[in-house]
């Protein structure tokens, strides 16, 4: 680190320091200037003046204040500018003591907006110049009144640029710790994201394969001593659940595997494509299931395809939960417009049950499937049948919101 750097460094850290020694150089500087006759015999002489007793007053209060000029800047700008118009009246009218109304002038541009500046500054410079024309020895033409204009004017502009610039670079700054906020925001709010549909899916999966696993279980226990076939079918259709539950635990949980792992699953997300394979695990339950389908070669984005299937899913386990081994369960998959509409009914609950999610303390059946479809921009009403049963409707968009993007942009020719 270099003299100055260091010296930087020293006068930031203790402010009162600087500008204490910044009031010894102004005042060395005046009392210099005071004994210097710029017209002498050589051009330039030494010692030949001697500033009077009032001078090197004016002269030592104008550079003392300027010890206090961060702390109280307007005060020290109307002590070293009433030092000024004195000297300017009374004193010899090249003692520089206006440098110290100049630099409070400056601290002052510095330190505060720019109408202050532009009111403080006109006020300061026609006070100075006007007592130097009007009350001082020397004609109001004479240059050194005209100095005193320029150096005011002078002191005024440079305070506002280095404030504009230390403005802009405070911009600057908040800008660019809003941008790292932000995406830090982003970040946060993407993991959240992604932490709920996993915990969806997990959800999904789990609930649907238990209660296929408990339904198939149960018969087992119940005709294994008289109809020891049944039970082993019974078992067959367990060990197959629990089979697809393993199955599709390991691919969730594998997409918190790193990237480059080799392990990770690499298999498609499931969907409506798989439908007949998802009611036929209800039927082997022994859930009676009928399918209504009119979407067929529709193609749906990944998202909505898999809430779809997990809508169909998560409706299904409830029936089969909720509704006892009578029950019948109805699902419908019906292209309409720009939107796919999914229904579930069913015909009734055991034991005056309700599905999944519906009461206070339940589970997060319904909520889940809520927060699929809102994820994916659509709507989902839930409610009981009139005469018993309970409805699951979603509609879906079949677009999502790039691709309609995309193809309103191609057909426009114009790119938002």
């Amino acid at each position: 680190m270099s003299t100055l750097a260091r010296a930087r460094c020293v006068f930031g850290a203790h402010p009162s320091a600087m500008d204490t020694v910044l009031a010894v150089v102004v005042l060395v500087c005046m009392v210099a200037g005071s004994f210097v006759d710029p017209h002498g015999p050589e051009s330039v002489s030494w010692g030949l003046r001697t500033p009077d007793a009032l001078s090197l007053a004016l002269m030592t209060a104008g550079a003392a204040a300027l010890a206090f000029r961060r702390r109280q800047p307007m005060a020290v700008l109307v002590v070293t500018g009433c030092v000024s118009v004195v000297e300017s009246i009374t004193g010899d009218p090249r003692a520089p003591v206006v440098m110290s109304a100049v630099i409070a002038l400056y601290t002052v541009a510095a330190s505060t907006d720019r109408p202050t500046t532009w009111r403080v500054g006109l006020l300061t410079m026609t006070v100075l110049t006007g007592a130097a024309m009007l009350a001082g020895p020397l004609p109001w033409y004479a240059q050194e009144n005209l100095a005193v204009f320029a150096w005011t004017g002078i002191g005024a502009t440079a305070g506002d640029a280095v404030r504009s610039r230390r403005a802009f670079v405070q911009a600057i700054r908040d800008r660019a710790e809003k941008a790292e906020r932000t995406r830090e925001e982003e970040a946060r709010r993407r993991v959240a994201e992604e932490r709920l549909r996993i915990a969806r899916d997990l959800h999904d999966v789990v609930a649907h394969h238990i209660a296929l696993v408990n339904v198939q279980a149960g018969v087992a226990s119940h005709v294994m001593d008289k109809r020891p076939d049944q039970a082993k079918e019974a078992l067959a259709h367990v060990r197959e659940a629990s089979r697809s539950a393993l199955d599709e635990l390991r691919a969730t949980v594998g997409l918190l595997r790193q990237s480059g792992d080799p392990e990770a699953p690499t298999e498609p997300a499931p969907g409506l494509a798989r439908l007949d394979e998802l009611v036929a695990t209800f039927h082997h339950a022994g859930l009676r299931v009928e399918v209504a389908r009119t979407d067929q070669g529709t193609e749906l984005p990944a998202a909505v395809d898999l809430a779809a299937y997990r809508i169909i899913q998560e409706a299904l386990t409830n029936v089969q939960k909720h509704a006892g081994r009578q029950a019948k369960a109805e699902v419908s998959v019906v292209r309409v417009g720009p939107d796919i509409e999914v229904t579930v009914l069913d015909d009734g609950t055991a034991d005056g049950e309700v599905p999944d999610g519906t009461t206070e303390g339940g589970g997060h059946g319904l909520l889940g499937m809520r927060e699929r479809v809102t994820a994916v921009r659509g709507t989902l009403t839930t409610g009981p049948r009139y005469g018993g049963g309970f409805r699951v409707h979603a509609i879906l968009p079949v677009k999502s919101r790039t691709d309609a993007a995309a193809q309103a942009t191609e057909a426009t020719g114009d790119p938002v």
